[in-house]
C-alpha cells in the first residue's frame, strides 16, 4: 500500500486523501471537483483557516499581511512566485490581517509581511520582512 496525504481542498475545505506518488499530477477534489493545487497562494479566511493549517498533511506557509502595507504589496509578487516553486509539496496562503483579526492575534502578529510556517497545526517557524522568492523558497525549504 503506498504512502497517502491528506490534501485540504482550496475551494471547499473537504479534505483528499492523495497518493504521494500522484502528489505532482494535480487531482481534483472529491466532493466540489476543484483542483486541489493552483501553483498560486489561496486565501485563507476564518473560515478555513483551521482546516488548511490543522488537518492537512501539507505544510502551510502563510504571509500575514495587509492592503495598506507597502513591503507586504511589495512581496506579493515574490510569495505567488514560491507558491509555483513550493507546489504540491506545501501550500501557500495569504491572511488579510485587517479582515482576519482574531487569526492575526492568536499568533501575535506584530508586524507585516510575518509569514509562518504551520506542519500538523503547529507553528515551526515564522520570519518577518519582505523578501524574494529564492529566499522564500530557500528558507521554507530548508524548515521541512
Amino acid at each position: 500500500m503506498s504512502e497517502s496525504k491528506i490534501v485540504i481542498c482550496p475551494a471547499c475545505a473537504s479534505a483528499n486523501r492523495v497518493p504521494v506518488e500522484k502528489l505532482g499530477a494535480g487531482g481534483t477534489c472529491g466532493r466540489c471537483h476543484a483542483a486541489l493545487f493552483q501553483a498560486a497562494p489561496l486565501t485563507l479566511t476564518a473560515a478555513n483557516f483551521d482546516a488548511h493549517a490543522g488537518r492537512g498533511d501539507l505544510p502551510l506557509l502563510v504571509d500575514f499581511w495587509a492592503e495598506w502595507c507597502g513591503p507586504c504589496r511589495q512581496m506579493a509578487p515574490a510569495f505567488a512566485a514560491a507558491a509555483r516553486d513550493l507546489e504540491p509539496r506545501m501550500r501557500l496562503g495569504k491572511l488579510d490581517t485587517e479582515a482576519e483579526s482574531a487569526i492575526a492575534a492568536r499568533y501575535a502578529i506584530r508586524s507585516i509581511p510575518t509569514m509562518i510556517l504551520f506542519k500538523g497545526g503547529r507553528e515551526l517557524a515564522r520570519q518577518s520582512g519582505a523578501m524574494p522568492a529564492s529566499a522564500i523558497v530557500g528558507w521554507a525549504r530548508g524548515l521541512v
